[in-house]
């Protein structure tokens, strides 16, 4: 891998980050007059939303993941390059790659987040996260493979434990995955066992603050909790985890400090930015998000842009992919101005276009500002609004068809247990 040498003639755009940011940043500057290079180090768009529905057998990866290529494949701009970035050399503008090096005019950092556990790195390896294709692929073998070691337990203490899942965290991750699983074990699995009942296992959703979904209004919230008691997973509030260990987990709440036996325990309590600010050497907040400007530029190096969860703008925005979305669109507005010595857009206003949480068959809820809605028609508004966001008209119909069936048998198709991970993990 070479560094671009032709800056000068033809101005040159790197995006780090192949996400719901970069990737519309890549469209939107399809019209420029400039080389715009995708860097990423997997070769798919991923659509996160729907990652809950892989980790719990409802869905396959290659029904919400794309290749970048094919989605990018008519912008004569645009390559894509399968790469993974460890740096920026900010007084050369480049891109530091495993691989090499390549040149910049104007930088885009769509570069997401990752897990936060709190100062406590040792529980990732028990209690993992969700927020790629791997992770979803090894949850999903680690709760089908729980129902599996149930059936051929030696004792009642074993079975127990492996038939009990611990969610923590009460954000929309968390309280999807617990809905799914509750429902996998309720409905799907129900009669494949001889020796257990799956539908006796028990879903428990740690969250360490006075309520589920706090982005949401409380009444929603309250209503999430409503409709995850009526599939069965007992939510524990006010509830902190206390450490993860081999088969339990031990937490202190308004009960006191308990001990619970768990094989499976999941990860949907914080979020860390990715290491940008310190490849920048930029300010932070305490996620490590970088604090950009208006324009989402860093400050001191009006050429860098951050978006997406690798930023932090005045008071904050939401972690959501419309913020990411709608920045990257903003950005390539920015950069194209530039390029053209035009006057520049106004600051960055994110514009709420509603945010939606699902809790298991026919229930979700949806607040936009002050209008709220729950039940069965926000969660047809909920599979509407993802089949439409999905990338390619095979996906969207692949979807839905699969949704259908499992509405209409409570049939989950991507019950596979694969060999992702070290041999030895569940």
């Amino acid at each position: 891998m070479e560094a671009h040498a032709g800056c000068a003639a033809r101005p040159r755009i790197v995006i780090v980050g192949g996400g719901f940011g970069g990737i519309e940043a890549a469209k939107a500057l399809r019209r420029t007059d400039a080389e715009v290079l995708v860097v990423d180090r997997s070769n798919h768009f991923l659509f996160q939303p729907l990652l809950y529905q892989v980790a719990t057998a409802g869905l396959s990866p290659a029904q919400i993941a794309t290749p970048i290529r094919r989605i990018l494949r008519r912008q004569s701009n645009v390559r894509v390059l399968l790469a993974e970035v460890v740096g920026i050399d900010l007084d050369k503008r480049e891109v530091i790659c495993a691989e090499g090096r390549e040149a910049f005019d104007y930088l885009i950092l769509a570069t997401g987040a990752r897990h936060s556990y709190f100062g406590h790195p040792d529980w990732e390896t028990r209690a993992p996260g969700l927020k790629n294709l791997d992770d979803a692929i090894r949850i999903r073998r680690k709760i089908l493979v729980a129902f599996e070691d149930a059936e051929r337990a030696a004792s009642d203490e074993e079975r127990k434990a492996a038939m009990t899942f611990v969610v923590v965290g009460g954000g929309a991750t968390g309280v999807e995955l617990a809905g799914s699983i509750a429902e996998l074990a309720r409905r799907t699995l129900v009669h494949d066992f001889d020796r257990v009942r799956p539908e006796s296992a028990r879903v428990v959703l740690i969250e360490a603050g006075p309520r589920v979904l706090p982005s949401f209004a409380e009444s929603l919230g309250e209503k999430a909790v409503i409709s995850l008691h009526r599939l069965g997973v007992e939510v524990w509030l006010g509830t902190k985890v206390v450490n993860i260990a081999a088969d339990e987990v031990d937490v202190d709440g308004p009960k006191g400090p308990q001990r619970l036996l768990a094989q499976t325990v999941l990860w949907g309590a914080g979020v860390q930015a990715s290491p940008v600010a310190g490849w920048l050497g930029a300010k932070s907040d305490g996620a490590g998000r970088v604090r950009v400007g208006a324009d989402c530029s860093v400050p001191g190096h009006p050429e860098v842009f951050v978006i997406g969860d690798a930023m932090t703008i005045g008071e904050g925005l939401p972690g959501v992919a419309q913020v990411a979305m709608q920045q990257g669109r903003y950005v390539a507005r920015v950069i194209e101005a530039r390029l053209r010595r035009k006057p520049a857009p106004p600051p960055f206003a994110y514009r709420d276009l509603g945010n939606m949480a699902t809790i298991g068959r026919s229930a979700a809820i949806f607040q936009r500002g002050r209008l709220m809605m729950s039940g069965f028609l926000a969660w047809l508004g909920w599979l509407f609004v993802h089949l439409m966001q999905l990338v390619g008209h095979r996906n969207r119909v692949s979807v839905f068809v699969e949704w259908m069936w499992a509405y209409l048998v409570w049939e989950r198709g991507a019950r596979l247990i694969t060999p992702v991970g070290r041999p030895d993990e569940h």
